[in-house]
């Protein structure tokens, strides 16, 4: 299964976007989201399959999200994730030596 999908990226949130299936839009995602999110910025358009690969979540959860509710929203990385990758990769270092 492949689908066209375009990405916006939150004015308002570093790190935050939105996944629309591209001949829908934005016509399925809550207006309340949207007010949140802000004004969406098209940031790029991709034909996303299930072997894609992402950096923060999987194609099939994409895509699964496209069909019901009809968007996927991407949020921005914790800082806590940011504190434990560091960890890890300091720990990872460390037994390098």
């Amino acid at each position: 299964m492949k689908q066209l999908v375009e990405i916006f990226r939150s004015p308002k949130e570093e790190g935050m976007y939105l996944y629309v299936k591209r001949e829908e839009g934005l016509e399925r995602v809550p207006e309340d989201l949207l007010r949140r999110f802000g004004k969406p910025q098209s940031a790029m358009v991709l034909a996303l399959t299930p072997e894609r690969k992402l950096a923060r979540t999987t194609a099939e959860r994409v895509l699964a999200c496209l069909e019901e509710p009809g968007y996927y929203l991407q949020m921005p990385p914790s800082p806590h994730a940011d504190t434990e990758v560091a960890r890890v990769r300091l720990h990872n270092t460390k037994m390098g030596h």
